[in-house]
C-alpha cells in the first residue's frame, strides 16, 4: 500500500530571512523535523514541508507561521521561548500574544519580559490588582519577575522604594542561633532577592538603591508595626509564612503601593497544614484588588530537565497519595 505524503507550504516574507526561522546552523529546522517527523526543505521564498502524518505536518506548519508572525513584529525567539513555543502549538495553543509587541502586552525595561503564557498572565495581573499571589514550582520566573516588575515601577516613579522579605526558616533553624550580626544572619535566606536584583540591574545599582534605602531586604520577623506608603513590596517564599505572619504582611500595605507574594505549595519547611499561602487562598478568594496566578510545569523556564523533573515529583506523589 502507497503511503500518502501530505505537503504544506510557507511563504517566507521579505522582511524575514531563513536564518531568523531556522536559527544558527539550522538547529530549530533538525528540532521540527525530529519532533514532527517531517522533511523542510527551502524553495526560493517558501519553506516546503512534507510527511506521511497530516497532523504533524500541519503542527509544523503553525510552528513556523508563528515563528514568521513573531520575527516580523520584532522579538527573536531565544532556544528556551522556541521550545515552548513548539509545545504550545502542538497543543493546538497559540503563543503569539506572549511575545507580541503590536498586542500592548506588558514588557518591562531592559528586554525583561514574560516567556510564556502564564507569565503574561502574571504580569498583567500585578497591572490590575494591588495584590498578587503568584503560586508555581522551581523555575517559572515567580521571584524574578516581581523583582522585574518592582524596578520598573521604582524607574517610572510609580513607587518611590522597594521592599523585599522571606521567612528565615530553613531546617528549622532560628536567626538567634546563627553567628553574626543581623545583615550575617539573613544574608543566606535573602541572597536569591539579591540576585535577581543584580541581574537585572548591577552591582553597583544594587548597592547605591540600598544605601539610599530605595530598596530594603528584609526578614519578615522585621516588618511587624510598619505601614508601608508608596512602595512595592514582595514577599518571597511564602509558602513559609505562618498564618499570624501572612496576615500581618498582608495589613502592612499602605496607600499607593502593590504587594507580589510569591510561593511554591509543595515546597513547605514548616509544620504541615500550617501554611498562611494555603490557608490565604481560601480566605482572600474573591477580594476585588486581589488575584491569585497559578504557574505550573509549563511555565518553568529554566534548564530543561527542571521541567521533566518537576513533573516526575507530581506524578510520584500523587502516586504516593492514591
Amino acid at each position: 500500500m502507497e503511503t500518502t505524503i501530505t505537503v504544506r507550504k510557507v511563504r517566507i516574507p521579505e522582511d524575514v530571512g531563513v536564518l531568523e526561522i531556522f536559527g544558527q546552523y539550522d538547529r530549530r529546522a533538525r528540532y521540527l523535523r525530529k519532533t514532527f517527523n517531517v522533511d523542510l526543505t527551502v524553495r526560493g521564498s517558501e519553506i516546503l514541508i512534507r510527511g506521511s502524518d497530516e497532523r504533524s505536518v500541519e503542527a509544523a506548519h503553525r510552528v513556523l507561521d508563528e515563528i514568521i508572525s513573531i520575527t516580523r513584529d520584532g522579538h527573536l525567539l531565544d532556544w528556551t521561548e522556541f521550545e515552548y513555543l513548539v509545545e504550545k502549538v502542538s497543543n493546538a495553543e497559540s503563543v503569539k500574544d506572549v511575545y507580541s509587541k503590536s498586542n500592548g502586552g506588558p514588557v518591562l525595561g531592559r528586554k525583561v519580559k514574560p516567556k510564556t503564557l502564564g507569565q503574561k498572565r502574571y504580569l498583567e495581573a500585578v497591572e490590575k490588582n494591588d495584590v498578587v499571589f503568584v503560586i508555581g514550582p522551581a523555575g517559572t520566573g515567580k521571584t524574578y519577575l516581581a523583582v522585574a516588575i518592582a524596578l520598573d515601577y521604582l524607574k517610572m516613579g510609580k513607587v518611590n522604594r522597594i521592599i523585599l522579605t522571606r521567612p528565615a526558616v530553613e531546617a528549622g533553624e532560628k536567626l538567634g542561633f546563627l553567628p553574626g550580626d543581623l545583615t550575617e544572619k539573613v544574608e543566606p535566606y535573602l541572597r536569591p532577592l539579591y540576585d535577581a536584583i543584580i541581574d537585572i540591574t548591577s552591582p553597583d545599582k544594587f548597592n547605591s538603591y540600598r544605601e539610599r534605602g530605595i530598596i530594603e531586604i528584609v526578614p519578615l520577623a522585621y516588618m511587624r508595626g510598619r505601614t508601608l506608603n508608596n512602595s512595592f513590596i514582595i514577599l518571597d517564599e511564602a509558602q513559609n509564612t505562618t498564618y499570624q505572619q501572612m496576615k500581618m504582611f498582608l495589613t502592612r500595605l499602605g496607600f499607593n503601593s502593590k504587594a507580589v507574594v510569591t510561593g511554591d505549595i509543595t515546597q513547605v519547611d514548616i509544620e504541615e497544614g500550617k501554611s498562611g499561602l494555603i490557608e490565604c487562598q481560601k480566605i482572600l478568594k474573591g477580594i476585588p484588588g486581589i488575584e491569585f496566578v497559578y504557574l505550573d510545569e509549563s511555565d518553568v523556564v529554566r534548564h530543561p530537565l527542571v521541567k521533566k523533573i518537576i513533573k516526575a515529583y507530581e506524578e510520584y506523589e500523587r502516586s504516593r497519595k492514591s
